[in-house]
Order: C-alpha cells, then sequence, then structure tokens
C-alpha cells in the first residue's frame, strides 16, 4: 500500500533518527526489557500474498505448500491481512488488504476460522512459526466501529473521518491513538488471534504512525499469553526497546536497488551497517530483503530493480546480519508485479529458484556464525584489490565460519583478496567443491558472481 507521499511521509521520519544528525546511541537497559523467543535466532521469514499465492487463494492451498517451504529453510510465515476488506470506498473489485472492515474475523474469500486454526496447527505441525499482518493505525469506513464508536477516529474540522495525513488512502480512516479506548480495543483484537488461534506474532503494518507506548504494552500484554515475535515495518532504533524483534532494513534494500543500477558505491554497505550498529540496540533484528509485497506491487519485481544481479543480491541478503526475507514467487523467478486490488495469482512454473533459496536458508538454520541478532557473527570485511567492485567477507560464531565474496559490478574482475582471516578450509555452498585458502588468493571473478564457504 506505498504511495509516493508516504515514502515522503517515511523518509521524513526515519530522517529524524539519521545517525547523521542524531548520535545517541540505544540505553543497554531499555534492551534488557525486550526478551525475543529463543526460537527466532536461527530463521529466515516468507511473505504470503494468499489472495495471490495459488487459483484458489486460500488458507488450505497454504497449508499445502508447507512442506515445500519447510524443506526449503522457511522458519517463520508472513501472512498479508486476512480480515474481511471494506467495501465502502474499495480500490480495485476486491480491495486492499489493509483496509480492515472487521479485527475479529477472516476474509470470506480465503475460508473460515476454522480452517485458519488448521493451518496454524499446521504450521506448528511442521516446527514453524505464523505472524499475522496487523493494520493499527485505521480501519476500513464500514468497520462497525466507525458507526458504534465514531470518538475512535480521527475527524476534520466538519467533524467527517478523514484518511491518514499524506496519503491517498481514500479507503481506509484515521483512528486517534490519542483515545485510550482506542488503545483498549486494539489490544483486545491482538490478543484474541493469540490466546484463540495460537498465533505466534505480528508484523505491524506502518509501525511509526502509531505511538511507541501503544506497542511497549501491546507487546507486555501478548508476552503475558505466550512469547511471540514482533517485527515493525519501520526503522525506528526505539521500537526494539520493549516492543519489536526485527524492523525493516529499508536502507539496505535501496542501497542494493543503488548498487545494482550503478548509482551508489560498493562501501556505502559497509557505511549503512556502522551506522546500524550504532543506532540500533544489540539484539535488533534487522530484515534483509530484496521484494516484497510493497517493493513487488509498486517499485518493481527484482528483475526491474537488480537486473542480472538478483542472485547476488539475495546472497547477501541471506548471510549478511540480519534474517533474510522472500516474497512469495521470488523462488519461482517470478517477473511480474502481482496486482494489488485484483486477482493475479503466481505464476509458479518450474519453482526455478527453488533449489538455490534451499541452500542459503538451510545453511541459515544450521550455521551459528549466521544467527541472528546479537548471538550470530559481526560481519568483517576482508582486504581486497577490487574493493570498489567486490565485497567480501566473513562471519564466524565458535567453530562455525562461513566466507561470502561477491562481484558487485556487471565487469570481469580479477582480484586479490589478502587476509589473514581468510585462512581456513571451506565447502563452496553451491557447487560441494572442498577449498584451502591461506592469508591471500587471486581470483578472476565474472560479473555479479557470487561465491559462499562454510565450515
Amino acid at each position: 500500500m506505498k504511495t509516493l507521499n508516504l515514502i515522503l511521509l517515511l523518509a521524513f521520519l526515519f530522517g529524524a533518527c539519521n545517525p547523521s544528525t542524531d548520535t545517541q546511541t540505544p540505553a543497554t537497559d531499555s534492551t534488557e526489557q525486550l526478551q525475543t523467543p529463543d526460537w527466532a535466532y536461527n530463521q529466515t521469514i516468507y511473505e504470503v500474498n494468499i489472495r495471490q499465492f495459488s487459483q484458489e487463494g486460500s488458507f488450505e492451498a497454504v497449508r499445502e505448500a508447507l512442506p515445500r517451504l519447510k524443506s526449503m529453510g522457511v522458519g517463520i510465515i508472513w501472512l498479508m491481512p486476512i480480515h474481511p476488506i471494506g467495501e465502502v470506498n474499495r480500490k480495485g473489485s476486491l480491495g486492499s488488504y489493509y483496509s480492515v472492515k472487521d479485527y475479529f474475523e477472516v476474509n470470506p474469500e480465503f475460508g473460515t476460522k476454522d480452517d485458519f486454526k488448521s493451518l496454524v496447527r499446521a504450521v506448528h505441525d511442521h516446527e514453524m512459526y505464523l505472524i499475522l499482518d496487523w493494520v493499527a493505525n485505521h480501519t476500513a469506513w464500514d468497520n462497525p466501529i466507525a458507526s458504534t464508536h465514531p470518538e475512535y477516529f480521527e475527524t476534520n474540522e466538519e467533524g467527517n473521518f478523514i484518511p491518514p495525513r499524506g496519503t491517498d488512502w481514500d479507503d481506509v480512516i484515521q483512528l486517534d491513538y490519542s483515545n485510550p479506548e482506542v488503545r483498549d480495543y486494539m489490544i483486545s483484537a491482538l490478543r484474541y488471534w493469540v490466546e484463540e488461534f495460537d498465533i505466534d506474532g505480528y508484523r505491524a503494518d506502518v509501525a511509526d504512525l502509531v505511538p511507541t507506548e501503544f506497542w511497549d504494552r501491546a507487546r507486555a500484554e501478548l508476552d503475558s499469553i505466550k512469547p511471540v515475535f514482533m517485527l515493525a515495518e519501520a526503522e525506528t532504533p526505539e521500537h526494539h526497546y520493549k516492543a519489536f524483534d526485527m524492523s525493516y532494513s529499508w536502507r539496505m534494500h535501496h542501497l542494493f536497488n543503488s548498487i545494482a543500477q550503478g548509482e551508489e558505491p560498493v562501501s556505502k554497505i559497509d557505511e549503512y551497517l556502522q551506522e546500524d550498529r550504532q543506532r540500533f540496540p544489540s539484539n535488533a533484528f534487522r530484515m534483509q530483503f530484496t521484494s516484497n509485497h510493497d517493493e513487488n506491487s509498486w517499485n518493481g519485481t527484482v528483475f526491474e530493480r537488480l537486473g542480472d544481479a538478483v542472485k547476488t543480491f539475495a546472497v547477501l541478503s541471506a548471510t549478511m546480519e540480519g534474517m533474510p526475507l522472500l516474497y512469495n514467487g521470488q523462488e519461482a523467478a517470478m517477473n511480474k508485479r502481482l496486482e494489488f486490488f485484483e486477482k493475479d495469482p503466481i505464476d509458479w512454473g518450474d519453482i526455478d529458484y527453488n533449489e538455490f533459496y534451499t541452500q542459503l536458508f538451510n545453511l541459515k538454520q544450521s550455521n551459528q556464525a549466521l544467527l541472528n541478532g546479537d548471538r550470530g557473527g559481526q560481519m568483517q570485511r576482508l582486504s581486497t584489490s577490487a574493493d570498489e567492485a567486490v565485497y567480501a567477507f566473513i562471519r564466524q560464531k565458535n567453530e562455525d565460519k562461513v566466507l561470502v565474496i561477491l562481484n558487485l559490478s556487471p565487469e570481469q574482475v580479477s582480484v586479490r583478496i589478502s587476509d589473514a582471516d581468510l585462512a581456513g578450509t571451506y565447502t563452496h555452498l553451491f557447487t560441494g567443491t572442498e577449498v584451502t585458502y591461506t592469508s591471500g588468493v587471486e581470483l578472476i571473478l565474472e560479473p555479479w558472481e557470487y561465491n559462499v564457504y562454510h565450515h
């Protein structure tokens, strides 16, 4: 549901805490109050657009895909909103998932509540976890509380409901979080899906537009039921103190696009990583991604934005600090923008990239160096003779070590890597070849070539 206006709004919000103007580091005593579930530290996350996931567009179709996703190394299933969609001022024929008509019901297009319970049970049976996309900032015009509790909403000078300010989201109306009853109502809805359906947490839509204090309270209440995992669609350090385990690494995502298009230097990766380490608590998870539902529908497919570097940046997002996200269809090398307000199912074809992601994600789950948050190994960039094009790094934790060598350029590169930390015997992730490196090695890397070694 991204628009240019929203991007500008979020850019303002992010800019307010940009390290170039705000050098304050997060207080350590704040981070101690947030306990991320142990099961989350070696996971990858997979976003499901239920409407487009299959021809049926149903909970059952997602359930049938779970064995494949489990085998691919997916640990967390993120479902886009499952609630009934508003009809008043609806966009397109089917409307936006983010126009919620009832927080306590499921969209009948997807199935019944019993079908959803079956899906959650099946996810857990596969030793996976499920989080729901949650729209706390606004509701559909015809959500019942607009009639029963009009005081829950912001209004203009004429007393009329309004869409969220600075957006073109005229299919939804803005809730008023200065009203304590709104907070109580929304937390009761959040509790409902954990208590009654045993879900494992939430992805919070436009989390920055809702007061952090609300999210802090919501997390505490949900954790009183069971340990949950929370993802913020935001890039705000204070979210991690008490409320959210993970946030979007938006800047890194946009940097991937810029490097692929020759607009930014490779050195920006180090700059952004260092700034993140200064701004965010050490236990914060940062979500790394090359696509998601907004990027795919509004800004282009991975092939439009990354060109021949699609797999290269997928490798980087899966091996760098943070948790990798896969948007449904990426494993099928999907090269189309999915319609947002209409039926437009994914063409699964031969699932061309399934093995590629399987190798990456299973390494993520099994290698301690790639653990999320402060449990994994910090990236150590290696010195090369072509640092303007080649990005090489290691991550190490206990006896586990991962070496990644990427050519982030469209040209063939002859490179020498000279670094004592390079030394070791490794297995190439994609070929199975065993290699032994000392403190130096000379390589010829093809355009956008990627190499992952591990032991």
